[in-house]
């Protein structure tokens, strides 16, 4: 049975959380834009019956609150802090993706003692030293004026998606059933893409890699056309001891099109960890 909560940020802010599963806490810390309900259930599922997780809406998203002014990656590892210490959990798995592997970077290099195993799924270090994706894929994902969410949400996974998930009945059943689950919750404002955008750009761990010294994973498809795959190389060479894992034909939505080894192959690397 899921338990919902509401912890506070340091500025303030009421950040909605939810729990479920039992067995070692995992963070899950999603990517840009996206609530803690975005995982998709089959992925979540999965996940809570091995571990206790922690379904996390950023700021800006899902029923946490959605300040219009500017903030940083930090502040965002800072209110996963703040959740986390809302719980009682003193230390736990992170899994981060996209925007979410940012901020566990931030979060893993500030609070190293809290962090048990570290996994980052389709992330980079910063733009500065990253592989950059082309603008006009990146374009896709910011909302249009005038168009409608779910317009926008279909733009945004045509280019999200691996081709093999857009151009299968399976991956199209699967879109149809993430809009629909969407519809049901709070739509991520436009001025949230703007601030998260924003702390995006100044984002940058490239220096600091080698001083996270928690186990790591790291998780990438190889048809990924926001963060190119071969930045998983930049953090698997940055991040000394790091696993480097690949899922051939997976797109940057790779725990919606791969679900199952999404939860299996980070949860057995987390569930080896002592």
């Amino acid at each position: 049975m899921a338990i919902r909560e509401f912890a506070q940020s340091r500025d303030g802010l009421k950040l909605r959380y939810e729990i479920r599963g039992a067995g070692d806490p995992v963070a899950l810390i999603m990517g840009f834009s996206g609530s803690g309900r975005s995982w998709g259930e089959p992925f979540l599922a999965l996940m809570a019956a091995r571990f206790r997780i922690f379904m996390i809406d950023n700021r800006g998203t899902g029923e946490s609150d959605k300040p219009d002014r500017p903030w940083k990656l930090t502040d965002m590892a800072d209110d996963i802090a703040c959740v986390l210490d809302h719980a009682g959990v003193a230390a736990s798995h992170v899994y981060g993706i996209s925007m979410g592997g940012m901020i566990a970077q931030e979060y893993a290099l500030a609070y190293p003692s809290r962090v048990k195993g570290l996994v980052l799924g389709c992330t980079n270090c910063g733009a500065a030293h990253s592989i950059a994706a082309n603008p006009e894929n990146i374009a896709k994902l910011m909302p249009q004026p005038g168009m409608n969410p779910l317009d926008a949400a279909k733009l945004a996974f045509s280019v999200a998606c691996g081709k093999a998930f857009l151009n299968s009945e399976a991956g199209q059943r699967t879109l149809a059933e993430r809009m629909m689950e969407s519809a049901n919750y709070p739509i991520t404002p436009a001025h949230t893409y703007l601030r998260q955008a924003e702390a995006i750009g100044g984002f940058d761990t490239f220096a600091r890699l080698g001083d996270i010294k928690s186990p790591a994973m790291i998780i990438h498809g190889d048809d990924d056309n926001i963060v190119p795959v071969g930045n998983a190389e930049i953090l698997h060479k940055g991040i000394a001891g790091s696993k480097l894992k690949i899922l051939s034909g997976a797109g940057h939505m790779f725990f919606w099109e791969r679900p199952e080894d999404s939860a299996k192959v980070p949860g057995d690397f987390l569930a080896g960890l002592k």
